[in-house]
C-alpha cells in the first residue's frame, strides 16, 4: 500500500512520540520520578498561579495607562518574558539529538527522528504555560477594548513567539553541550535584544518597551510583516535545528578521541589524609580529565561570580532578595554537581563495591570537598558586608547552613540515583538524557528550606541571635557528619544490587 509523503511523514512523527512516552516509562529512574512528579505538578500549579496573579497586575497597569496600549505594554515587557523562559528550559527541556541514537542505523530518512522530535518538542504542552498570563491579560485588557479579531492576534504572536524560543533554546543548549564558548552566542543575542536599554540618546526601560510594543500592535491588526516575521524565524530556526541536532549526533559517533598526554599534579599533599585523600584526588581529577563534569563545574564557578557581582555592585537585589540570592550563590555547589553524586561513579561502580565502605570515603570526599569551596562564594560575597547589604554572622551562617543541612540533603541522594551519566559523551550516551525529577524536587527543597530558616530563627530569637542560633544549628550538623554519612551508606547498601543493575542498564 502506498503512502504519500505527508502521511509517512506524520506516521513516523506519531510512532516516534509513542518511542519517547516508552523510553521514559522504561527509564531506570521511571519510579522515582512519578512520585516526584506529584510535586512537579503542584510547583507547576504555583507557577500558573503566579503567572496569572501577574496577568492581573499587569492588566490593572494597562487599564490604568493613557499612553500606551494593553498589547503595546505587554510586548514591551516582551524580551524580559523571552529570557526568564530560555533559562527556565534549562531545567526540564531536552536537546532532541539525546534521544536520536537509537534511530541512527535505520533505513529511514537521515533527519526523520530529528524533525519528529523538533515537532514533538515545539507542540509540548510546556509551551502552553504561558497562557496562563497572556490569556487573563488578554479578556481583562484587549477583549472588550478591541474586539475578539485582536485579541485573537495577539494571543497567537505570542504563543509563537514561545514556540520559536523553545526551538532558539534547543539551538542555544546543543552547541553549548558541545562547546562551553557558545555561551558567547545567547550573551550576544540577548545583548543586542536589550540594545534600546542602553544604546543610543533615549535610552531606558522606556525606550525598550516602545521598540518591542510595536509587535503587539501589529499583532491585533494581523498585520502581514509582523506574523511574516514571525513565521520566518521560526521557518530559519527549525532548518538550523535540524542540521545543527543532527551534525551532533553523527560528531560524536565518529569522534576521534584526543590521546594527547597531559600532565595533571599529582596532589601529595593529599596523602596525609590517607584513604580519604586518595577520594578527594579522584574527586579534582574527575573535574579536571571529564568533559561533562568539568563543564559542570565551570558553569557553577561562573554562575557564583555573576550571582556573586549582581548583588554586591547593583541595587537590583536589595533587602530580602539580597539574603535569597545569597542561599542561591552557596547551594549552586550542591545544586548542580552534588545532586548527582553516584550518578558519574555508575561509569565505575563495579571497583567501588570491590572493598567494603568505599562509598564511606568517596561520600566524605565529596563533602569536605565541595563544602570547602564555599569559601569562594564567601569571599565574592563579602563586598555586600562592607556595602551593609548583609552581615557577616548572615553570610557567614549561612555558608554554614549550606555545608550542613543543605549538603547532607543533597548527599542522600545516593540512596536514590541510579542512573549513569556519561563522563564525556553528551548526545550519544544512553544516561544522557538526564530527566531526574526528583533531582528537581531536592534541588527546589534546598533552595526554598534555607530561605525558611533565615526568615524563622530571626522571628524566633531576634535578628541579632537568629544568625547565631542557625550558625550552631548548622555547625552541630557539620560536626555530626560521621554518623548520616554511614546512614547514607547504610540504606545504599540495602539498595546495593537494585542500583548496580540500573547503573548498568544505563550505561
Amino acid at each position: 500500500m502506498k503512502y504519500s509523503k505527508a502521511l509517512t511523514r506524520w506516521e513516523t512523527i506519531k510512532i516516534f512520540r509513542k518511542h519517547s512516552k516508552l523510553s521514559d516509562k522504561r527509564n531506570v529512574a521511571f519510579e522515582q520520578n512519578r512520585v516526584a512528579k506529584v510535586f512537579g505538578y503542584i510547583m507547576m500549579a504555583f507557577v500558573v498561579f503566579y503567572l496569572m496573579f501577574f496577568a492581573v497586575m499587569f492588566s490593572l497597569i494597562a487599564n490604568s495607562s493613557h499612553r500606551y496600549t494593553a498589547c503595546e505594554i505587554m510586548s514591551g515587557i516582551l524580551p524580559f518574558i523571552l529570557v526568564i523562559d530560555f533559562f527556565s528550559r534549562f531545567a526540564l527541556q531536552q536537546t532532541p539529538s539525546q534521544r536520536i541514537k537509537p534511530y541512527v542505523l535505520l533505513p529511514i530518512s537521515k533527519y526523520a527522528c530529528i524533525d519528529s522530535f523538533l515537532f514533538n518538542s515545539a507542540t509540548s504542552l510546556g509551551n502552553l504555560i504561558w497562557l496562563a498570563l497572556f490569556v487573563p491579560y488578554t479578556i481583562m485588557s484587549i477583549l472588550f477594548v478591541q474586539g475578539v479579531g485582536a485579541s485573537l492576534g495577539f494571543l497567537l504572536a505570542m504563543q509563537l513567539l514561545i514556540v520559536a524560543n523553545s526551538l532558539w533554546y534547543m539551538l542555544t543548549r546543543t552547541l553549548v553541550n558541545h562547546k562551553f564558548y557558545w555561551w558567547i552566542l545567547p550573551v550576544v543575542v540577548y545583548a543586542a535584544i536589550f540594545s534600546p536599554w542602553y544604546i543610543g540618546k533615549d535610552a531606558g526601560i522606556t525606550k525598550l518597551c516602545e521598540t518591542y510594543s510595536v509587535i503587539g500592535e501589529g499583532a491585533t491588526k494581523w498585520s502581514i510583516i509582523v506574523f511574516a516575521g514571525i513565521f520566518l524565524l521560526i521557518f530559519l530556526l527549525l532548518v538550523i535545528n535540524r542540521r545543527i541536532q543532527f551534525w551532533s549526533v553523527y560528531y560524536e559517533l565518529a569522534k576521534v578521541e584526543n590521546t594527547k598526554i597531559k600532565h595533571i599534579s599529582q596532589f601529595k599533599q593529599l596523602d596525609r589524609l590517607g584513604e580519604l585523600g586518595e577520594y578527594i584526588k579522584l574527586e579534582i581529577k574527575s573535574i579536571m580529565r571529564n568533559k561533562n563534569i568539568r563543564k559542570t563545574f565551570i558553569s557553577a564557578n561562573i554562575l557564583i561570580l555573576m550571582f556573586s557581582l549582581l548583588i554586591s555592585f547593583t541595587n537590583i537585589y536589595e533587602g530580602g532578595m539580597t539574603k535569597f540570592l545569597a542561599v542561591y550563590n552557596f547551594a549552586l555547589y550542591g545544586a548542580l554537581v552534588l545532586v548527582k553524586v553516584m550518578c558519574y561513579e555508575g561509569n565505575y561502580i563495579d571497583c567501588l563495591m570491590v572493598h567494603k565502605e568505599n562509598i564511606i570515603s568517596l561520600l566524605k570526599a565529596k563533602y569536605f570537598l565541595y563544602s570547602t569551596l564555599l569559601v569562594l562564594p564567601m569571599l565574592l560575597m563579602l563586598p555586600t558586608v562592607f556595602m551593609g547589604k548583609c552581615s557577616f554572622i548572615m553570610l557567614l551562617s549561612l555558608m554554614f547552613l549550606t555545608a550542613g543541612p543543605v549538603h547532607a540533603t543533597f548527599l542522600y541522594m545516593a540512596i536514590f540515583n541510579k542512573q549513569t551519566i556519561p563522563l564525556n559523551t553528551k548526545f550519544i550516551g544512553k544516561g544522557s538524557v538526564e530527566n531526574n525529577f526528583l533531582q528537581i524536587g531536592v534541588e527546589f527543597a534546598a533552595f526554598i528550606l534555607p530561605l525558611v530558616f533565615i526568615n524563622l530563627f530571626p522571628f524566633l530569637f531576634g535578628e541579632i541571635m537568629g544568625p547565631v542560633a542557625i550558625l550552631i544549628m548548622s555547625i552541630v550538623v557539620i560536626l555530626l557528619n560521621k554518623y548520616w554519612i554511614r546512614d547514607i551508606y547504610k540504606r545504599l547498601m540495602k539498595r546495593r544490587y537494585e542500583n548496580l543493575e540500573s547503573f548498568w542498564a544505563s550505561r
